[in-house]
Order: structure tokens, then sequence, then C-alpha cells
């Protein structure tokens, strides 16, 4: 029988007010029901922000070290769950075992270093221009944060916003993806074994375009944090700019690696394999670009061919698949279709290009599997150059040398992340420079951000702030400013000041 999930309001596990619900399916076997998730309504949002306000209240005079504590055994507690959390999450989202272990420990990484931050929300004492006064900042919490996430990570980027959002003193409501509703259950059902107050954290699943906008819409959500596609998240910027809410933006990558004549050519086709094919590509990080030196364009793309063909696709619990299934029908769908826009456009297609044919044993045929695709003959401009996929589709450029391999890698309007592989110091010290994006890997591929180091892009990747490392702490607290004066007399700033020893 399949097991019916409730959200997680006011402090409690609770159906809801719609009684409307949908289904959570395995995209490696669409036949396998993973669970029946909440459709809620923006009723059921109302309640999650009430019992929020009561959260903040209470949680935001709780000393920051002792918040920290609670993040440490969460922690703990993900690591006690690794294997069982990865195992459903493999089976939800499709991605290979490893990864999803990887995923894991993402988040657990991002819980101790949050929790050492509970010790560190540094204000600042500086010097008053007026004597006998002190002059410093220190930073508090906000109020209720709103979290909407994509299904890529399910447990990963929830906490790259969730943890730091806590520490700081937030409360938060968290809107996962549809496509991974039953990870993000098991993540709250371990921030409350940890110790953290019910009513600091609400689930509220559900659709976007019903709970998220309502989330985003709504005055009583101070601080929205978003990651997605670059058309929803410009839709989220317009509607908070004019509610003037702090928000933060992760949108789309269109990631070029780029392979000089100088290369390693047997790590970078390591690189390439992992930064394209891993997570079936469905990553904002993923290498979707390939630049390749006309020097060794020929050689490296039959060396990329031959080991690309090689990798095996399948469900992702089986420890033999290399590559797991898109996320759904539509998913695979738009990566045919920009296949077919590629030979359209007079692209080649020199591995992959369609649906496993011809599968033994039927491991393939109830999933959304499609094969690992090179593109050949691309040229700057062309939609599969431009436009994010997401999906295991590489488009292969050939560059004269390595600044037209800057400026094709730059000639996109995203900005989020850029690989270089060379034996070239100078070259890879300009490249650094001049790469306009905001992650730049040198002899490593484009995916595998650490999380103790800002993450997020330029231009329409993001809005300007990052999640992960130290910066993500600013953008979940506010900076307020204190003058005590102990003189007993009126002093006016910048007309008091006259210079005496």
């Amino acid at each position: 029988m399949t097991e019916t999930f409730k959200n997680f309001i006011a402090g409690d596990w609770v159906a809801p007010s719609t009684g409307d619900y949908f289904e959570d399916r395995n995209p490696a076997d669409w036949n396998d029901v993973i669970g029946r998730f909440p459709r809620s309504g923006p009723d059921d949002l109302q309640r999650a922000i009430a019992s929020a306000k009561r959260g903040f209240a209470q949680w935001s005079k709780t000393p920051a070290p002792i918040r920290g504590q609670v993040l440490q055994r969460v922690g703990q507690l993900l690591v006690e769950r690794k294997d069982v959390i990865a195992r459903a999450m493999t089976r939800e989202m499709g991605k290979v075992l490893a990864e999803t272990g990887g995923d894991v420990q993402e988040g657990i990484d991002t819980a101790f270093y949050a929790a050492t931050e509970g010790r560190r929300l540094f204000g600042r004492v500086v010097p008053s221009e007026l004597r006998n006064k002190w002059a410093m900042s220190y930073r508090r919490p906000i109020g209720i944060a709103g979290l909407i996430t994509p299904f890529n990570f399910p447990l990963a980027i929830p906490t790259w916003k969730m943890f730091p959002a806590l520490l700081c003193g937030n409360a938060v409501i968290f809107k996962p993806a549809e496509d991974v509703p039953h990870t993000a259950h098991l993540l709250v059902e371990v921030l409350l074994e940890a110790g953290l107050p019910p009513e600091v954290v609400q689930l509220v699943h559900g659709q976007g375009s019903v709970v998220g906008r309502a989330l985003v819409e709504h005055p009583d959500v101070p601080v929205i944090s978003f990651t997605g596609s670059t058309e929803t998240g410009a839709s989220i910027g317009a509607t908070c700019g004019k509610m003037h809410k702090r928000l933060s933006l992760e949108m789309g990558g269109k990631n070029a690696m780029m392979v000089m004549e100088d290369a390693d050519l047997d790590l970078a086709l390591d690189g390439v394999l992992w930064g394209a094919f891993g997570t079936t590509g469905q990553r904002c990080t993923a290498t979707s670009r390939l630049i390749l030196h006309e020097k060794i364009h020929d050689k490296f793309l039959q060396m990329l061919t031959a080991r690309a063909g090689k990798l095996r696709l399948g469900p992702g619990l089986d420890a033999k698949t290399e590559v797991g299934p898109l996320i759904h029908e539509e998913a695979r769908q738009k990566v045919a279709e920009y296949v077919d826009i590629a030979k359209k456009e007079g692209a080649s297609v020199a591995l992959g290009g369609r649906i496993p044919q011809g599968d033994k044993g039927g491991r393939l045929e109830c999933g959304w599997f499609y094969e690992p695709t090179v593109l050949t003959g691309v040229k700057p401009g062309m939609r599969v150059e431009q436009e994010e996929i997401f999906g295991p589709v590489l488009a292969v450029i050939k560059a004269k040398d390595l600044t037209e391999a800057i400026r094709v890698n730059n000639d996109v309007k995203y900005g989020l992340s850029s690989s270089l592989y060379t034996r070239d110091v100078n070259g890879a010290f300009r490249a650094m420079t001049d790469l306009d994006t905001g992650i730049t890997y040198v002899n490593a591929p484009t995916i595998g951000a650490e999380a103790h180091l800002p993450f997020g892009g330029v231009k329409q990747t993001g809005n300007g702030h990052r999640e992960g490392g130290w910066e993500v702490y600013d953008f979940y607290s506010e900076t307020k400013t204190i003058y005590v004066d102990y003189s007993g007399t009126l002093q006016r700033a910048q007309i008091d000041t006259e210079f005496s020893p």
C-alpha cells in the first residue's frame, strides 16, 4: 500500500487543507510509487507563517552558540543515517548511489561548518570620531526565510539555505521541489530529532505555482532564497523587488571546460566525463560545453567518444550504473528536442543522441533514460551552445588559442562555473582573471564545489549573493550599528570633530 505523507506545520505532521495529494515516483522505474505527498494550498502556507512567527520569537532569542549545538547534532544524525538517506534519495531522484552519498555528505559538512559559525557571528568595534564614545555593530536575525529548492540536490541545496538561516536565528519555511519531497521529509525529521524547536521549521509540500508563489508574495516573509531556472528567478526577483524583500537567486548555467594543447589529456578526459555526465548532466554547474584547442581537438574527441560510449546506464541503486535517468519524462523530451535543434543548426551527433534501444533485461524501459550525447561541429551562437539543456548533452567547440576559448566561454548569458586544463601557469592565472564566472577550476571539471567556500555566479546565473562559505551568513542576518556616548554632553558627529591633541 502506498504511504501517504504530511506537511509539518505548527509543530505537527498535518494533512493539507486541500485534501489533495500528488504521487512521488522513481525516475528509474516509473511504476515504483514512493508515496503520496500533500498538494498544499494558500491556507496551509498561512498556518505555516503564523507558526513560524512564533518559532522566530523563540529561536531568535536563543544564543547563537546554542543554535550551533543543535546543528552539530543535525550533522551527527546525518552521519548516522547517511546510507539510508542516500538510498532513499537515489530511489527518488535517480542519480547513482555514490552521488547521493556525496549529497548527504555535503549536508553533513554544511551542518558542521554552520555549528562553528555560532561562535563567529562577528560584529565590529571601531574607533569613534568623538571622544568618550563607542561605535560598534552586530548581526541579528531577520525573521522568516522562505526556501524554495530544486530536485537535483534534494538534501545538499536545502541545507545550504536552511542551516545558515537557522544559525543566524531565523525561522524557515521549506518548499521542496515536487519531484523530491521524500528527502525533504527525512531532513525535517532529522532537524526535529536534533532538538530544533518545532515551530522554527515548517515543511509545506506542493506546486511552485501555488505554494512557492504564495510564499514569495506574502508580506510576512522578508527573506526568500530560490534555486531554479533563470526565468522563474526573474519573476521572483520582480516580486521581491517591489516588496523590498531580501532575495538570493541561484539560477542557470552554461558552463565550459577548456582544454589547451599542453593539457594532461587523460586527466581532462576524466574531468569532462564526470562534469558532463555526472548527475546525468542535471547540475547547474554541469559541463555542457567543451572548448578544445584546435591542435588536440580530433585526438581528444576520439578519446572522449570511446570512453563515453562505454558509460553504463541504469538505475542508480545498481552498483554497476554510472549514469542514471533524467528526473521525468518532460526532462527527457527537452533533451531530445535540443539534440534535434543541434542537428538542424548544423552540428553532428558523434555519440548518443537517442533514447536507449534494445535494452537487455528491461533495465531501462520503465525509466527516463537518455544516452550520453556528444555534439560536434558546434559553433558559438548555436542554441545548444547558448541555452541550458540540463541533461547528458555535451557541445564541443573548436578554438585556436586560449584567447578565443575565453571569449567563447564568456559569450553566454550565464556565468556560474568554468574550467581550464593546462600546464601553463601564466595562462591559468590569466584565465582565472578573465573568465566571467563566479567559480573557476584549474585542472578540474566545472563541478565539485566545497561547502566552506562561497557558491554562485554572475550575469543571469544569480543576483550577487552567494551560498556556502562565510558570505551566506551575511545574507541571513542584518547588521545593526550601535553608538554609546558616555561623554555626558551633546556631541555632533561630523561637526564637533576639530583636531585637539
